[in-house]
């Protein structure tokens, strides 16, 4: 599912001297990126795929074929990932976990979610901020909302010792810069979690870092946890890109720790809502969200690791109290001037480009270019 060429706007603000990986649609195929003093290589021939050429690293992007400057490469963009694993965490924000309650709470229901959010706000807002999850401390408080009658599986990942971690989107199913971004058909309570992902590789080390969109149903998942995966996993629910930026000595994991993704939505009728989240806010350190990723499983193509949002919209779009929701032809861009800008239309899933492009016409294309050793 191509998207656009990357335009000047979504490029990050020191593009000509980061280091960054991504794939686009050539006339032979897909082929994976390599971007360097601001020129793109295509690397096919080096590593026909991102997930081969992350386990390469580090390599000089001359080792490819010069495709010229990034800026006026016209070739559509995929999303930046391939053969990864697409795994995320919830509830890595004291706001997220507050959210999850309300659509656990309400039951899917918008209209009864303000009541709940002043209510918990209230209760458990300060507290759950500042304490350490899996601390001594975080286990007073549960106790303390046990006996309050207020615990929720949610708020479970987000102060007890274990991460929520979940797949978010089959291998090849995601969508890159440009692309459409589906919701349900029939999900009437919805929205964009804007995030940044790890990208991960077979050993476990953070290689760098890309923006992405993990599409939420809130009434999905509200009316039950056991819902999640239909609340996440939908044609075209989940986007990444526009580009994976590498850590080098100039940008390094603290930078994902310090940074601000913006947010805006601007609706066919002139709506627009605008939001952000501060990296520095995050509950569990990025890395050890990794760790607890791999646990004792592992992948020998790597993954990439959507970090959780701290971004809950709850501004009312069309009748008061009733919150945030998509509308078709809602364009929904997320951003921070490392990683450059992930802008994507909003349709239905069912309206999307369908998913035709798998792991055996992927292998189908390698074979007939003699990419494959």
């Amino acid at each position: 599912m191509p998207g656009a060429p990357l335009l000047l706007d979504g490029l990050p603000a020191d593009w000509r001297s980061g280091l960054f990986l991504g794939r686009v649609e050539t006339a032979d195929g897909p082929s994976p990126i390599l971007v360097e003093g601001g020129i793109a290589f295509d690397m096919s021939r080096v590593a026909p795929t991102v997930a081969q050429l992350v386990e390469r690293l580090p390599l000089s992007a001359d080792q490819g074929e010069r495709l010229g400057a990034l800026d006026a490469l016209d070739l559509p963009l995929l999303s930046p990932i391939d053969l990864q694993c697409v795994k995320a965490c919830g509830v890595t924000f004291a706001l997220s976990a507050i959210e999850r309650v309300i659509e656990e709470r309400a039951r899917g229901n918008a209209d009864a979610a303000a009541d709940i959010r002043a209510r918990l706000e209230e209760r458990v807002g300060g507290s759950i901020r500042a304490v350490v999850p899996g601390s001594g401390q975080a286990a007073a408080l549960k106790q303390a909302l046990i006996e309050d009658g207020v615990w929720s599986q949610y708020l479970e990942v987000a102060i007890g010792p274990d991460a929520e971690v979940f797949t978010k989107s089959p291998v090849l199913s995601t969508v890159g810069a440009g692309a459409e971004i589906g919701i349900r058909s029939d999900s009437t309570w919805n929205n964009p979690e804007p995030e940044i992902v790890l990208i991960v590789d077979a050993n476990g080390r953070a290689v760098g870092a890309t923006l992405g969109n993990d599409v939420n149903l809130r009434d999905f998942e509200g009316r039950s946890a056991l819902l999640l995966g239909k609340a996440k996993d939908n044609n075209a629910s989940c986007s990444l890109g526009p580009l994976i930026r590498l850590f080098d000595a100039d940008f390094t994991i603290d930078d994902v720790r310090n940074a601000e993704v913006e947010l805006t939505i601007d609706g066919p009728e002139g709506y627009r809502l605008e939001g952000s989240s501060s990296m520095n806010q995050i509950s569990r350190d990025p890395l050890e969200l990794v760790r607890q990723t791999l646990s004792e499983h592992h992948y020998p193509d790597g993954f990439a690791l959507f970090l959780g949002t701290l971004f809950a919209p709850v501004q009312d779009r069309d009748e008061p109290g009733r919150g945030f929701t998509h509308k078709v032809g809602d364009v929904v861009a997320i951003s921070t001037p490392r990683l450059g800008k992930l802008v994507n239309p909003v349709v239905t899933s069912k309206e999307a480009a369908p998913w035709g492009f798998g792991l055996a016409a992927l292998m189908t294309n390698l074979a007939k270019r003699g990419l494959l050793a």
